[in-house]
């Protein structure tokens, strides 16, 4: 049987020959002590290159960002953040669950601004209201298709947090995107923010793993919230090992899985009558829509591609995520694309 071509996410990724050897090969020491080398050297190597003091490696992007929230805020504040964000949407309730927030979502397209987000902070002299303490960008947005968040409007947005007295936290578990896509160093997109989340499972590879970084204070306090999370780890080199691998042999070469999107979303456009805005697809995820004149919704035909050894995920009733990574070339997201067209076609 052929392997499917698999375009759920970019966390379907396998470890490559050479990331398992370096596993394999990895130091290793009991992280909760602090005396994992491997773990050590990856926090102080992503520390710098987003340009904070210190970091905390994590098991989960989920955990990451929930780890940031109960460092950030306290039960019963509000969260300002972008609609449809991973936060509210892909956390299983996890805001209201382990930090008692609720979640504001504003903007659209996975973007908001400055201006937005001022109307939406909540008056403090009216005690029914929930007090907004944090504000919450999404770099790059998932359900929005992968699109890259102006740095321009982060800088304004994280001026007007400040302003008004609101923590600011960049979910940025695809940022090496973000950072690949826009040219823009990756300190400098984690620059204007007190906490920064990434991850290395995703457009990198690994086998999992995330962290958060920021000022050492904050991570102190993170610290001990993931401990109470159940986050901290023993030899957790194994898995920083991978990281580390990742961020050598797998950072450059991001710039494939967004032209392999691109064409794929070009060839999807050209064959069938999808709703797909091309200016979204910024880096490796491509989110379309199916009009109602097609007969097909998602999961039919989710479902019939994967008869066929193609695999997408239905995103809700008529919408649809394809997502490139370093598993598929250019040849198979074509093919992809081609059996989505026939497909929609019949």
């Amino acid at each position: 049987m052929n392997t499917p071509i698999d375009l759920r996410s970019d966390t379907v990724t396998r470890p490559t020959d050479a990331m398992r050897t370096a596993m394999a090969c990895a130091e290793v020491g009991d992280d909760q002590y602090g005396e994992d080398p491997s773990t050590n050297r990856l926090q102080a190597r992503v520390a710098e290159m987003l340009g904070k003091e210190a970091a905390l490696w994590l098991p989960s992007g989920t955990m990451a960002n929930q780890v940031a929230l109960r460092t950030l805020t306290r039960p019963g504040d509000e969260v300002v953040a972008s609609r449809e964000s991973h936060a509210a949407w892909h956390e299983a309730g996890g805001a209201a669950a382990n930090a008692g927030v609720q979640i504001h979502e504003i903007g659209k397209g996975g973007v908001f601004t400055a201006d937005e987000l001022r109307a939406a902070i909540k008056p403090r002299s009216l005690s029914v209201f929930p007090t907004t303490t944090l504000v919450q960008v999404e770099n790059t947005h998932n359900r929005a298709g992968g699109v890259v968040v102006p740095q321009h409007e982060v800088v304004r947005i994280c001026t007007v947090a400040r302003e008004l007295g609101l923590t600011t936290f960049l979910d940025g578990a695809r940022l090496w995107n973000a950072s690949a896509a826009s040219g823009v160093a990756l300190d400098t997109l984690a620059a204007p923010f007190d906490l920064v989340a990434v991850a290395f499972s995703k457009g990198l590879g690994a086998p999992g793993g995330s962290l958060l970084a920021g000022s050492k204070d904050l991570i102190a306090v993170a610290d001990r919230h993931r401990r109470r999370m159940g986050g901290a780890m023993r030899q957790n080199g194994i898995f920083s090992a991978a990281a580390l691998y990742a961020l050598d042999h797998h950072l450059l070469r991001l710039v494939e899985d967004h032209a392999n999107a691109h064409a794929f979303a070009e060839r999807l456009c050209a064959g069938a009558s999808v709703q797909l805005d091309m200016a979204t697809v910024q880096t490796n995820i491509v989110v379309f829509h199916l009009p109602a004149s097609i007969p097909l919704d998602a999961p039919a035909l989710s479902a019939l591609a994967r008869e066929r050894g193609v695999l997408v995920n239905a995103f809700g009733p008529r919408t649809v995520r394809a997502v490139t990574h370093l598993d598929v070339n250019l040849e198979q997201c074509e093919r992809a694309a081609d059996v989505l067209v026939a497909l929609l076609a019949s």
